[in-house]
């Protein structure tokens, strides 16, 4: 598995270890105040070409080679899900994230508080604007000190592959797999850099929520936020799906590997064989060109299902 350093994300291993302890209290209803998913988005079954072969992005990745691939049809998320909607989970489940379990998780430097600063027990190695903040998680996004009053239409972070799925088996809904997040990703158009096209400002307009600036140490916010946007922030794809590049990394079904494209099957693919890692896409508000370019549609990266970082969320899909 490849260890490069990552503005990406930063794996528990880098860290304290988890405590024992329970997902679910056992207190709660467990299946009241479900959410309706009322205006989850259908895309239609097809065939497109997934990946590519451009050698401007991480080939090493397994972005490639480039090939047709066919999914059922489908309803997802038209955004990642949010504070106020996990909220809604934990008040229903008494559920516990691996971040609270754990008592930390990796909060950006920029926008962590000097407490929050002062409290950090280490950083991971090679990737040190990652820091391990006491107390940060879901509520706290950057540590002990902060709160998401403000934010609650914004995507929820610090949530493991794990949490996840826990709140997807709670909804009544699952993760959706690389191939079917990469085909409403596209919006319909065919072998495009990004979710509207190949030029990533077409007429200088700002369409997603990336780093602006040199990173790690100057975000200039030009493209309207320095860390989570809303969800419904810019302009949808085609098929009405918002912030499918940057904003947030969001989790697939599929444990990641660099084979994919040449181990999983041309219909309905899904890489099954454990890896230790679990596949994310999308990128995040840390995305930059100068060191992470993998908020292109055919991008890919990954981290341990364990794992929480202050730019990874989730959206959820269900069959029809």
């Amino acid at each position: 598995m490849d260890k490069r350093p990552s503005c990406c994300a930063a794996a528990r291993e880098a860290g304290p270890q988890s405590t024992d302890g329970p997902l679910f209290s056992g207190e709660k209803n467990q299946i009241m105040d479900k959410p309706a998913f009322e205006n989850m988005i259908v895309i239609p079954a097809g065939t497109f070409t997934m990946g590519t072969d451009a050698q401007d992005g991480f080939p090493a990745d397994g972005e490639g080679p480039a090939r047709q691939v066919t999914v059922d049809a489908f309803q997802i998320s038209p955004y990642a899900v949010t504070n106020a909607e996990f909220q809604a989970f934990i008040e229903a489940t008494g559920y516990v994230t691996e971040a609270e379990r754990f008592g930390w998780s990796f909060v950006f430097h920029l926008l962590a508080s000097e407490e929050t600063k002062r409290r950090a027990t280490n950083v991971p190695q090679g990737a040190p604007w990652w820091l391990v903040a006491e107390g940060a998680y879901w509520a706290a996004p950057e540590g002990i000190d902060s709160s998401i009053d403000d934010r609650m239409d914004h995507p929820a972070v610090h949530i493991s592959w794990h949490d996840a799925e826990a709140y997807c088996r709670w909804a009544e809904a699952r993760l959706p797999t690389e191939a079917e997040w990469e085909y409403a990703a596209r919006g319909g158009l065919e072998r495009k850099t990004y979710p509207w096209g190949d030029l990533l400002k077409p007429d200088g307009e700002h369409r997603c929520n990336i780093w602006q600036g040199k990173f790690p140490v100057k975000n200039n916010g030009s493209d309207g936020y320095v860390g989570t946007a809303p969800v419904h922030a810019y302009e949808p794809n085609g098929y009405g799906l918002y912030n499918m590049s940057g904003n947030v990394w969001e989790w697939c079904q599929d444990w990641f590997s660099s084979a994919y494209h040449r181990q999983t099957a041309s219909e309905n693919p899904i890489f099954n064989q454990p890896t230790g890692n679990r596949s994310m896409r999308g990128g995040s508000y840390l995305c930059h060109r100068s060191y992470c370019n993998r908020y292109r549609v055919a991008a890919r990266s990954s981290n341990t299902p364990d794992s929480s970082t202050g730019n990874c969320g989730f959206r959820v899909v269900r069959p029809l």
